[in-house]
């Protein structure tokens, strides 16, 4: 047709739920992708009348949103998945988690383990998350080669691990790595102090000056446990959120991750600093490390982004699974059986991730001039049936939803449920070999 405007995809959906504006869901509409970026959305009849696109697919038992994303991880310990189940915190990580890391952690272990965890991601609909590991370099080069959006955060601990020597080392080498990928579009790099109770004040203070000067998000696991907070009030006579305050870590750049043990002041000081919750659900209920009080947080207008935690202590990665626990959990938590709703679950898992990571003005919501990151939903199986409320049906019956494709920055990851940009059978290769070697070097089994 004269007059049509050339463009590179249409995709053409029964549902598109666009996160902005809020609320709502249309019904047989097109997006319409040109180069990397959403050039509209709007009904299929207009779309076809007013663009000429290169590629059509048409996805008529599907939801269209943005992206999902996951903004906690620790993407390589994907190799750890059920390596140490069913124990506190404490025990977990100084018995199981950190002797086997010693052990085995090196750049290939992050480099495969990274690839497992994202091909993992992709499959269910993840397009961006953020990560906090050793061996960051190999963790950016995996996921540039997978093409998806990443913050990267490099870890900073007082005490030597296979990475690193000390704060001063890790710090370093992480900003080395933020020269590296300054320029890159899918990419950021992040601060990453491990949790009050493992770094110090110095290093710090250290941290909370660079960011501010380079504009880098600070990462953190930070009211994780009861015992958390009771010994730092022990050890500096104040809550280790208060602590961070006054360090000067606490900003719209601090992403608090876990944030269980919250009383009125934590709240009001998240609030006062722009800092940013990220709520990890699942791997707080494995761990009994208690509940995020996300209806409290929300209303006192505290950003509250969802993550999945690592593979180790949640088992998957899968944030329909996590945006089904953290509606319930909400609802428990507040006794108000309307908090947390489904599209405001949707919402917390890609527009307030965004947020979180500061990225919400390039991804996060369809709209036009956003980066074309966009995941098809199929809801065609017989357990989806029938389907009253498209985004309840995302959120309560998520084991009735299949991701069957994925793109980001316009780019395809994940076509009709096939990987475009990893190979599926060298990562189960590589982690059937990672399975037999852990075993083998684990004194307690």
């Amino acid at each position: 047709m004269p007059n049509q405007q050339a463009v590179r995809l249409m995709i053409k959906a029964r549902w598109i739920i666009p996160i902005v504006p809020a609320g709502r869901v249309y019904e047989d509409c097109a997006i319409i992708v040109n180069g990397q970026q959403i050039e509209a959305l709007l009904p299929i009849a207009e779309a076809e009348k007013r663009y000429r696109a290169e590629q059509t697919l048409t996805l008529d038992r599907h939801v269209l949103m943005p992206g999902l994303i996951n903004t906690h991880g620790h993407t390589a310990m994907s190799l750890l998945r059920g390596f140490a189940d069913d124990q506190p915190l404490d025990t977990w990580l100084n018995e199981h988690i950190w002797p086997a890391e010693a052990r085995l952690v090196d750049a290939d272990f992050v480099r495969d383990g990274t690839e497992l965890a994202l091909a993992e991601m992709i499959k269910s609909g993840t397009s961006c998350f953020a990560d906090m590991y050793f061996y960051p370099e190999q963790t950016a080069q995996v996921t540039r080669r997978a093409h998806m959006r990443a913050q990267i955060a490099f870890p900073v601990l007082d005490f030597a691990t296979n990475w690193g020597d000390d704060p001063d080392d890790y710090i370093n080498k992480g900003l080395a790595l933020h020269d590296d990928y300054r320029a890159d579009d899918l990419i950021r790099i992040a601060f990453g102090p491990h949790a009050p109770y493992t770094v110090s004040d110095e290093p710090l203070k250290r941290i909370a000056v660079l960011a501010h000067e380079l504009q880098a998000p600070i990462h953190i696991h930070v009211h994780e446990t009861a015992q958390e907070v009771a010994t730092s009030i022990e050890q500096h006579g104040k809550r280790p959120l208060e602590r961070l305050r006054e360090l000067g870590v606490l900003s719209p750049l601090a992403q608090c991750v876990h944030m269980t043990q919250v009383d009125d002041s934590d709240i009001a000081t998240l609030s006062s600093t722009g800092s940013h919750v990220i709520h990890c659900p699942e791997s707080n209920l494995k761990l009994a490390s208690g509940f995020a009080p996300v209806a409290k947080l929300t209303a006192a207008g505290v950003n509250v982004a969802l993550g999945t935690d690592g593979a180790a202590s949640n088992n998957d990665l899968s944030m329909l699974g996590e945006l089904h626990t953290a509606a319930l959990l909400a609802k428990a938590v507040a006794g108000d059986a309307a908090a947390l709703d489904a599209h405001q679950a949707l919402t917390m898992a890609t527009l307030k991730g965004a947020q979180a990571m500061g990225i919400d003005d390039i991804t996060g919501s369809l709209e036009p001039g956003k980066a074309a990151d966009i995941v098809a939903f199929e809801l065609d199986d017989l357990c989806a049936q029938p389907i009253y409320d498209v985004a309840a049906t995302l959120v309560y019956n998520n084991r009735a939803v299949k991701a069957s494709h994925l793109w980001v920055a316009g780019k395809a990851l994940m076509l009709s449920g096939h990987l475009q940009t990893l190979n599926e059978r060298d990562i189960a290769i590589k982690a059937r070999h990672w399975a037999q070697k852990i075993a083998q070097q684990n004194p307690s089994s």
